[in-house]
C-alpha cells in the first residue's frame, strides 16, 4: 500500500563522519522511514534509501538513471554540477556496457589471480620497509597507498613515479570541502592533460598494457571517443587505488582496536578471504551517500512512491547493517557465511575492480597479521587523525608499533 509523501525533510549528511562510527540515525531511518526525504547542501531534496532490498533495487533497476544527472541541478554535497557525460560513472546501459566491456578482461577473477604473486611480492617488500622504519612508522605511507598505486599503475601502464599528479587528481575527485571548487577543477584539468599525454605516447610507441589496448580500441576499432578514452583511463587510475588505499588502513584500524578479532584472524590464515568480506561489509567507507540517480518513471519503494524526475540516494553503509539480511549486523563476525554485502555496489555499476581490491586487501591484511604478530597502534585510537571533507573515510596516517 502506497503511503503519502513525507512532508518533512532531514538535513543530510546527518553529521560529519567520526572515525569509523556509523551515525545511529541510519538505523532509525532504516527501521522507521526506510525511504525518507533529505536536504543536501546543494541542489535541494532527494530520497534516501537505507534498507538492503531498496538499495539493491535503486542500484540495479534501469528506471533509476545515472545519465540523467549530467548537467542537472541534482541534490549533492558539493557545489559543482556534474557535466561529465563521457564518464562511465554517468552512463546507463547500453553506453555504459560498451565502455565496460573494453576493459573488463583486465579485472576478471582469473586475471586477478595471475596478479596475486606480484601483489604478494610487493606486499613483502613494503612490509619490510615498514619494519625498517621502526615503531611509529605510518602504514599509509609504507603499505596502504603504495600497494594499490603500484598494481593499478602496472596494469594500466602509468609511471608510478608520477604519483604526485594522480594523487592530487584523486584527492580532487573525492573532495567535498577539503579543496575549493577552483582547486578541484585545476587538479582535474592537470590530471586529464597528464593522461592525454600518456595516450599520445602510446600512439608514438604502442604498448601491450591496458592503456595501450584502450588506445587501439579508439584508433583502430572506433569503439570509444577521445573524451571517453581519457576519462575512462583517469577513472580506472583513481578508482583503482583510492578506495583500496583507505580500506587497508581502515581494516587495520578496526582489527587493532578490536584485538580479539585481530587475534582470531591471525590464528586462522585460511579465513583471510572470509574475514576481508566481513570487513568490507562492516567498514563504513563512505562518508555519506553519493551518486544520485533520477527516477525515469514512478517507482514504489517500501510503500513510498518515488515520482518521475525525483533524485534518489542510497546508503550502502545502512544496507550493509540491515538486520533483515545480516544476523548481528553491528558485530564484526569474521567467519560470517553467505555474506551478501553491497560494499562494491550492485547492478550495472558494480565495482569493476572488485576482484582486484579483494586480492590486494587479502594480501595486505594477511601479510600484516603474519609478519607482525604483536602489531598495535603507536598512538591512542582517539589520536588517529582522519580525513575530512571527502566522500570516503580513512586515516591521514596510521602509526603502528610492535615489539617490546
Amino acid at each position: 500500500m502506497t503511503t503519502t509523501r513525507p512532508t518533512g525533510t532531514c538535513p543530510y549528511p546527518f553529521s560529519a563522519p567520526d572515525a569509523l562510527e556509523v551515525d545511529p540515525r541510519y538505523a532509525r531511518q532504516r527501521a522507521d522511514e526506510p525511504v525518507s526525504r533529505v536536504t543536501l547542501p546543494h541542489g535541494g531534496d532527494a530520497w534516501l534509501a537505507t534498507r538492503y532490498d531498496d538499495v539493491k533495487t535503486v542500484l540495479a533497476d534501469p528506471r533509476f538513471s545515472r545519465a540523467a544527472v549530467v548537467g542537472a541541478d541534482v541534490p549533492r554535497v558539493r557545489p559543482e554540477i556534474d557535466n561529465e557525460a563521457s564518464s562511465i560513472l554517468n552512463m546507463d546501459p547500453p553506453e555504459h556496457s560498451r565502455l565496460r566491456r573494453l576493459v573488463a578482461k583486465a579485472f576478471t577473477a582469473r586475471r586477478v589471480e595471475e596478479l596475486r604473486p606480484r601483489a604478494a611480492e610487493l606486499t613483502r617488500g613494503m612490509l619490510a620497509s615498514l619494519r625498517a622504519a621502526g615503531p611509529g612508522a605510518d602504514l599509509v605511507q609504507h603499505v596502504s597507498m603504495p600497494l594499490p598505486v603500484t598494481i593499478i599503475c602496472e596494469t594500466l601502464g602509468v609511471p608510478v613515479e608520477d604519483r604526485e599528479i594522480y594523487r592530487a587528481g584523486a584527492d580532487a575527485a573525492l573532495s567535498t570541502s577539503s579543496m575549493t571548487p577552483e582547486d578541484r577543477a585545476e587538479a582535474r584539468t592537470r590530471m586529464l592533460a597528464y593522461m592525454a599525454g600518456l595516450v599520445a605516447q602510446r600512439r608514438e610507441t604502442p604498448t601491450d598494457d591496458l592503456l595501450g589496448a584502450m588506445v587501439t580500441a579508439r584508433d583502430e576499432e572506433d569503439r570509444l571517443t577521445e573524451h571517453e578514452l581519457i576519462g575512462l583511463a583517469v577513472g580506472i587510475l583513481i578508482a583503482g587505488h583510492e578506495t583500496t588505499m583507505n580500506q587497508i588502513s581502515n581494516m587495520t584500524y578496526l582489527l587493532l582496536t578490536r584485538p580479539d578479532r585481530g587475534a582470531a584472524l591471525r590464528e586462522d590464515p585460511d579465513g583471510i578471504a572470509a574475514g576481508v568480506e566481513e570487513l568490507l561489509r562492516f567498514t563504513p567507507l563512505g562518508a555519506s551517500a553519493g551518486f544520485p540517480r533520477i527516477a525515469t518513471e514512478d517507482v514504489e519503494l517500501s510503500g513510498v512512491t518515488v515520482r518521475k524526475g525525483d533524485a534518489v540516494l542510497v546508503s550502502v553503509v545502512a544496507a550493509n547493517r540491515d538486520p533483515s539480511v545480516f544476523d548481528h549486523p553491528d558485530e564484526l563476525v569474521l567467519d560470517r557465511a553467505d555474506n551478501r554485502h553491497v560494499g562494491f555496489g550492485h547492478g550495472a555499476h558494480h565495482c569493476l575492480g572488485a576482484q582486484l581490491a579483494r586480492m590486494e586487501l587479502q594480501e595486505a591484511i594477511g601479510g600484516l597479521l603474519r609478519e607482525f604478530p604483536d602489531l598495535r597502534l603507536a598512538v591512542p585510537a582517539q589520536d588517529v587523525e582522519w580525513r575530512t571533507g571527502a566522500f570516503v573515510r580513512g586515516p591521514k596516517a596510521l602509526p603502528l608499533a610492535w615489539g617490546a
